[in-house]
């Protein structure tokens, strides 16, 4: 989902621009380079699913996947999606290139969060098993990409609350559709590519 260029206040457009920049360095480090072309194929999917979409005030409604996507990359659904992004606000004006950054967290950042959320699950359990854990990815994606930009229009201005609020509404049947995607997916690829989830590893926190 997208925000619109000219709907955020600048102290948010600069904190998504520095989680972006963040979110994007871990990313780039734990993609190595024979697994660029599984990033690509999920950031064209991405691409190619967001570019139907309704507009809904300041933001719009349409098919994100970003849960599959965090479930395969983790972190570095952080520059797929980026690339994504600044290629459909070039070539398509979909959002806009000073909401990128805010616009790449809010899509990114739940990717990252379902990936340890529900990554475990999938990796460690029979196919059908997995592909409910992918369900509930795919649909606590949405949900997260919902909050957060939410947060990015209430740290804007109160006049946004509502359209927060409307975003979210609006998603629920999203969240049903992409629960049912990203658990086709979840099992389809854990009975003829099931490594494809140990493709990329999350990284070793400090201190943990």
């Amino acid at each position: 989902m997208h925000i619109v260029d000219g709907a955020l206040s600048m102290p948010v457009l600069v904190a998504g621009s520095a989680l972006a920049v963040a979110g994007i360095g871990i990313g780039v480090r734990q993609m190595p380079i024979d697994k660029i072309p599984a990033a690509g194929v999920l950031s064209a999917t991405f691409f190619v699913a967001s570019l139907v979409h309704v507009p809904i005030g300041p933001s719009s409604v349409h098919l994100i996947v970003n849960g599959l996507a965090g479930l395969v990359l983790g972190w570095a659904a952080f520059p797929a999606l980026f690339v994504a992004l600044l290629l459909q606000a070039v070539f398509f004006g979909f959002g806009g290139l000073t909401v990128l950054g805010v616009n790449t967290v809010d899509i990114a950042l739940p990717a990252v969060i379902v990936y340890y959320v529900c990554r475990p699950g999938i990796v460690h359990a029979q196919p059908a098993v997995a592909a409910i854990w992918g369900a509930i990815g795919g649909a606590l994606a949405i949900a997260l990409t919902t909050v957060c930009v939410g947060i990015a229009l209430a740290f804007s201005g109160d006049e946004f609350v509502p359209a927060a609020k409307l975003v979210f509404i609006a998603h629920i049947p999203v969240m049903a559709i992409e629960a049912v995607l990203t658990a086709a997916a979840v099992y389809l690829v854990r009975r003829v590519k099931p490594e494809l989830f140990n493709a990329f590893a999350a990284p070793v926190l400090k201190g943990a």
